[in-house]
Order: C-alpha cells, then structure tokens, then sequence
C-alpha cells in the first residue's frame, strides 16, 4: 500500500526510494514499461487500470494494484490516496469515434481528483504537435495537456512521436509491413517526417522530470538523433532484420482509406490506426533541446534502437498466464503479430472451481474436448494432410499437467492450479495461437455459489494470410467455446455430485 509520509527526492531528478508514484494507464504500453522502471528506481508504485485482470497478468512484484478509469470519477479518490506523483499515460483511440471528447473529460477528472488528493506533480505523455495540426488525435492529445494544466497540480508534459519498442502501434504498423510485405503501394503521407525515440530512452525521461523543480509546468519535446520519413523508417527496420521492401507511393488513398487498408494487412487494431493515419501527413520535427540540457543521456539511433527492440522481445520469455505481445506466446517468432486477435466463450453454472479446473486440466487424450468432436478431428486431419501432427493423441498423465507437457497437439505453455491453463497450439498455421481457459468465482446468487468459465482464442497472424486464417476462422472459434464452456459446465456440476476421480482438488 502506499503510505503517507515525505519522500525523499534525490538530487539527480529520479523520484528516488520512497517516492509514492501513480502509473494511470499501466496496463498500456508506455505504462506497463514504466512501472518495473520506477520499482527499480525504489519507488512505491500504484498501478492502475480499467481492468484488474489485465494488471495481474503483468506479474508485477511489491506493486499495489486498483482498478480505475478516469471516465468514473468515483473511481479516482482511492487511486490517488497518498500520491506525490501521478503518470497520467491514458488515452481514448481504441474507442472509435467521439474519442477527442472522452479525453477530454476524462483528463477534467483526473486534474480535479489529483489538486483533491493532494498530487504534487503530474506527468503527462502526448504527442509532438505541429503548428497545423488538425487531426482529432494530435489536437486530442494537445488538449488532454491543455485540461489537465487547467487544474492546480504542475504539469510537466513529455512530447514523443514515433515511439520504437514493441507494442507501439507505430512501431507495430512498421514491422508488420515490412516482415510481409515486399511490394507496398501506401500513401503519400510515408514521405512525412518524425523523430523516432527509443523506448528506453524515453522512459529515462519520463522518470528523471518527475521531481525536477524546473520541470514543473513546462512542456517539452523528446526525440532521437534522427529525423526521418516514414519511408526511411520502413528501410531502415527492413536492413535491421533482412528485408528489403519496394514502397511505392501512390495519391489515391485517402486517410479513411489508409486505415481501412492497415487495419487489414496489419494486426494493430482498425479504431488505432485510424486515430494513428489522420497525423501522419504532418512533419513532426522536435525540439529537444531543452530536454537534452535537463536530462542528459545517450540517444540511441533508429537503427539502434529496433535492435534494442528486438533483443528486448528475446529477454522477456517467462509469463504465467497469456500476456499481449511476449514472444514466448508468439512462438518465439519475432514476425509473428505483436497485437493478437481474439475469440471467447464463457459459461456460468453452479460447478466448483476444484471441479472446473478438474475438466479443464484433463481434456484431451482419451476425454476429447467435449463438444463436437468430430471437428477437431477434422481440423486434425487436415493438419496432418500438410504434415502437421494434427491427429496426435495423447497425454503424460490422465489427470495431472506441468509446464512443457504435450496435450494432443498442444502445449501447456502455463497454469495456476484452479484458476487458469494455457496451452499452446501446435499444428501447422501462419501465425501462433494460445487457447486460455479461465475459472473465477461470481458474486453469489442468493445463497448458491457461481463460477465462471472463459475459454479465450488468441491469435498472433504471420502477415496477410495470418489474417484471413483467423477471419475464416473466428465464426466456428465463437460457436465451439459457447457449446463447449457449458458442456464443460455439465460435466464440472456431475463431479461435484459423484466426487472428483481420486479426490483430485484444485491447487
């Protein structure tokens, strides 16, 4: 929990040991960097986000967790209770339309409840801003500054624009046209210039102004040593991992047109790279040099910093449960889609979770996969066809699974004992999927318990044709797991009756 007391703040800028530090927005890019970072620097992190489960995931040692969005202000008070700082990391493009308005309101929140708790400083990450700017996601993130200065807590604001690490929609748009891609005919705007800056390098930034006294209120932009257009940026990334790209620019398409485009040759999501198109016919020059002086450090080149990139994915192989974009969930394949696409199905019934998790842990084999048979089998065999091992059957044990066992045709990548498994697949497709299934409690319905069960598809498409695998395959994804959660539900709710085979009970 984060207590209350003074902190001290060293003189080098970082927030130093003790410094109570709100990450809001943790669960996003930026954010879910920024707080190992912080830890580091032994700061008491809070992180937040609008969903608790997805902060879980992350793993994340001796930090407090809240769930908040600043769109309910009522959530607020209790994410802020005893911050010095606050990292304000947040933003509304995946909500479509309208987002610029969100923003907005959520930045007037998140200002009012931040002077209410007492913050002493918020840093805020935007975008660098031409002077004609007039995209809805470049004036949006100008004016989130804007809002949020309104309030009485200082406001140092960090401007960036191409952001290279993995996970940055940009960054995402890049390698995945490039990895599959060798002839592109894209828009005029990959002739517009911006000024790449390494994730590392700009979360020493966002660390070392938080607690400098000349930062308060100020605004500055953070860059690379390089200005580049986004053509260059393609080649360079392409000499990086091997490839050589034909880009060929042609005046047809419109911005609506470009997103449309993106959204279904790439994997980064259709709401962001509309918000990410509308920006990119503008030059986005940086002046940095303020920030140079304040903050001195070694700025790592483009070319530098997707190698930083690269090796990054390659070092972080262990996760617990499935997590957007690890490389160990992807497997281990660095051209393999960083967002994944996602199909679920869930079932709510009276069953245990000792008795879900059994009928969870031993499907496979010789149980099968209780619903429809008959189609796996065919999905098998079509598998095999192609020299797949599609029609391997079989198990290490009937009952019983560890990391790394091979269940029929898949993996089991990770689990937790009464609550999650996660299996990888392992026939032969352009991509990598993860099949996730998930237990969890439900308020209770009166005086009879609930549980939930969540099977959960997540694809990570190797280029186009990973793409148009996972849309013929979606529909019959939705209809399996809704027949098969509550097949699996009947069958939980009769062990609960006749006993788990052997006395098995969840871990």
């Amino acid at each position: 929990m984060i207590s209350s007391g003074s902190a001290v703040t060293p003189a080098s800028g970082s927030p130093g040991p003790g410094t109570r530090v709100l990450v809001f927005g943790a669960t996003g890019y930026i954010g879910a960097h920024l707080v190992p970072r912080l830890r580091r620097e032994g700061c008491v992190v809070r992180a937040s986000g609008r969903n608790r489960k997805v902060l879980e995931a992350r793993g994340w040692k001796g930090v407090e967790l809240v769930e908040a969005d600043a769109l309910r202000p009522d959530s607020l008070p209790a994410a802020l209770a005893g911050v010095d700082i606050a990292y304000y990391l947040v933003h509304s493009m995946a909500a479509g339309q309208d987002f610029g308005r969100l923003d907005l309101q959520a930045a007037s929140h998140f200002a009012a409840a931040a002077a209410q708790a007492g913050v002493r400083r918020i840093v805020y990450l935007g975008g660098l801003i031409p002077e004609d700017a007039d995209s809805e996601h470049l004036v949006s993130r100008r004016d989130t500054g804007e809002r949020l200065r309104a309030g009485p807590v200082p406001v140092t604001e960090i401007r960036a624009g191409i952001i290279v690490g993995p996970g940055s929609a940009a960054y995402e748009v890049v390698r995945d046209l490039v990895n599959h891609l060798p002839l592109m005919l894209t828009p005029r705007w990959v002739r517009s210039k911006s000024s790449p800056i390494a994730l590392d390098n700009l979360l020493e930034y966002l660390v070392r102004v938080a607690s400098l006294d000349e930062a308060a209120g100020r605004i500055f932009d953070a860059a690379g040593p390089d200005y580049l257009s986004y053509e260059d940026v393609m080649r360079q990334y392409g000499q990086v991992v091997g490839r050589r790209p034909r880009i060929v620019p042609v005046p047809v398409l419109t911005p609506e047109l470009s997103a449309r485009w993106l959204g279904l040759i790439t994997a980064v999501p259709t709401n962001i790279a509309r918000a990410l198109i509308g920006g990119l016919k503008h030059d986005l020059p940086a002046d940095d040099a303020a920030l140079r002086r304040l903050v001195p450090q070694q700025l790592l080149s483009f070319r530098e910093s997707v190698t930083a990139a690269l090796q990054a994915e390659r070092s972080h192989t262990v996760a617990a449960r499935w997590s957007e974009g690890l490389l160990m969930f992807r497997g281990f394949r660095l051209d393999h889609a960083f967002y994944a696409k996602r199909a679920s199905g869930s079932a709510v019934g009276a069953a245990s979770p000792a008795a879900l998790w059994h009928t969870a842990a031993t499907l496979g084999g010789d149980v099968g996969y209780y619903t429809m048979d008959w189609l796996w089998w065919l999905r098998g065999a079509m598998d095999w066809l192609v020299g797949g091992p599609g029609l391997t059957r079989g198990r290490r044990h009937p009952t019983e699974l560890r990391i790394g066992d091979r269940v029929d045709y898949w993996t089991v990548l990770a689990l937790e004992p009464g609550r999650r498994l996660t299996l990888n697949f392992g026939m032969r497709a352009p991509g990598s999927g993860v099949l996730e299934f998930e237990i969890d409690p439900e308020p209770a319905a009166g005086s009879a318990p609930r549980t939930r069960l969540s099977i959960t598809a997540y694809w990570h498409a190797q280029g186009v044709w990973g793409l148009l695998y996972w849309y013929a395959l979606a529909p019959a994804h939705l209809f399996i797991f809704r027949r098969m959660t509550r097949a699996m539900m009947r069958r939980a709710e009769a062990l609960d009756v006749t006993g788990l085979p052997g006395g098995d009970a969840a871990g």
